[in-house]
């Protein structure tokens, strides 16, 4: 497990806060379940992380970043980490790469059913794929799609 939390601590510690995108201001971040999709290479991620480093910068242990596409996340469950996580007080979960983890959307709606003082953002790739697996998360996740740069 200590190996997710190194590999948190190396993705903010390299993150670049020179250019935040306008879109960040548009997702009210104090829901309990929010939802970022859009295609590969938008920036999903670096929205993700750029908006940790900056609201939690001072309070880390707080925060837990996680790619569910790690290997690590082939002989280890969510469930096991997020339950560590808050015991230690954690409450800002931020998933990456949803769609590549068996069964995610059963167990974010559980996570958001068991934890109730968890924030939970999560990022996929497309509304469609995340659409069409099994679960229902459309009552609880605020969900945005963030759109790809312009070309000039």
């Amino acid at each position: 497990m200590d190996r997710s939390f190194e590999y948190h601590q190396r993705r903010l510690a390299t993150i670049d806060m020179t250019m935040i995108r306008d879109f960040e201001s548009t997702i009210s971040w104090d829901a309990r379940l929010i939802g970022i999709v859009g295609s590969r290479g938008t920036g999903k991620t670096t929205l993700m992380l750029q908006h940790m480093k900056s609201v939690f910068g001072d309070a880390p242990q707080r925060m837990l970043y996680l790619s569910l596409d790690n290997i690590w996340f082939a002989d280890n469950r969510l469930v096991d980490v997020v339950d560590y996580f808050t015991k230690r007080g954690g409450t800002h979960l931020f998933l990456d790469e949803v769609h590549r983890y068996p069964f995610w959307m059963t167990e974010v709606k559980n996570l958001y059913d068991e934890y109730p003082a968890l924030h939970i953002v999560f990022t996929g790739s497309s509304l469609l794929e995340l659409s069409t697996e099994g679960g229902d998360l459309s009552r609880r996740a605020l969900m945005y799609e963030l759109p790809g740069f312009s070309t000039p």
